[in-house]
């Protein structure tokens, strides 16, 4: 039996998260995920103390096609190491930490402009409690 990294090879609106996970494209994960121009994956990180340079390789791999990192830290804003943050603006890309139900609410705004954007989101259990519109995070994956 072949065991594949979670990948969806597509864009896609995140619908739903919470619960340890997210909802989009008519499916659920569980765990933390990474959407990229690509499509998106699976994303092993379940902690802010995690963000390094090897658990952003991907995003570093498609950089040419990235202006924007959206990186949802949890249910808090985590700032980005250092040695992180001078990486993305050498790559030429505009990294911002928030939580992650922001993330989630301005990565589909922007993807629904059409713009070069990616998130990398940690997975949370519980949605904010600011989301009161469908879609926005209130409901549970």
């Amino acid at each position: 039996m072949q065991i594949r990294d979670a990948h969806f090879p597509g864009r896609a609106p995140v619908d739903a998260y919470g619960n340890g996970g997210f909802r989009f494209a008519k499916m659920s994960h569980r765990g933390s995920l990474l959407c990229l121009p690509s499509g998106i994956y699976g994303w092993s990180l379940s902690d802010p103390s995690g963000l390094t340079l090897e658990t952003f390789h991907k995003v570093f791999e498609e950089q040419e096609d990235i202006e924007v990192v959206l990186v949802g830290t949890g249910t808090d804003l985590r700032p980005l190491p250092p040695v992180l943050k001078d990486a993305f603006r050498e790559a030429g890309i505009l990294a911002d930490p928030m939580s992650t139900g922001a993330a989630v609410r301005t990565y589909n705004v922007l993807l629904s402009e059409n713009r070069a954007v990616a998130a990398a989101l940690l997975a949370v259990d519980r949605a904010d409690r600011g989301a009161r519109w469908p879609g926005a995070g209130t409901d549970r994956v």
